[in-house]
């Protein structure tokens, strides 16, 4: 085969694998969440957690996510889960977000979702 020829079979692979995959297996449901304190001020080094239950975040067991810490802007940003609502642990020394918020709503499919919640 010549170049040219090659070239065009490789393009028409690549449009042909890329339209094989539909939305949802190209973007993942995520959640983007931004922390706060009481003041509005964003927090960083907060640790974040999330629950499929209640039950599970009310004995903190059964953890849909690994715990991660938000960032200098006070976000932390969770990939790859189900279009469900969820519970959130937030915390940070004596602060965390119990009363201010601890369930989302129902998370977008194939969408990064966000929301702010509050710690104090």
């Amino acid at each position: 085969m010549n170049n040219i020829m090659m070239k065009s079979i490789l393009g028409i692979l690549l449009v042909t694998s890329l339209f094989a995959f539909n939305s949802e297996q190209i973007f993942n449901t995520s959640v983007k969440i931004n922390v706060r304190n009481e003041l509005g001020n964003i927090e960083e080094g907060v640790a974040v957690q999330l629950f499929a239950t209640e039950k599970d975040y009310r004995e903190e067991t059964n953890p849909v996510t690994d715990i991660l810490h938000t960032d200098k802007k006070g976000n932390v940003k969770f990939s790859e889960l189900e279009g469900k609502a969820y519970f959130i642990n937030a915390s940070k020394g004596d602060k965390n977000n119990v009363g201010a918020g601890v369930q989302t709503a129902p998370l977008e499919e194939s969408k990064i979702n966000k929301l702010t919640i509050i710690i104090e």
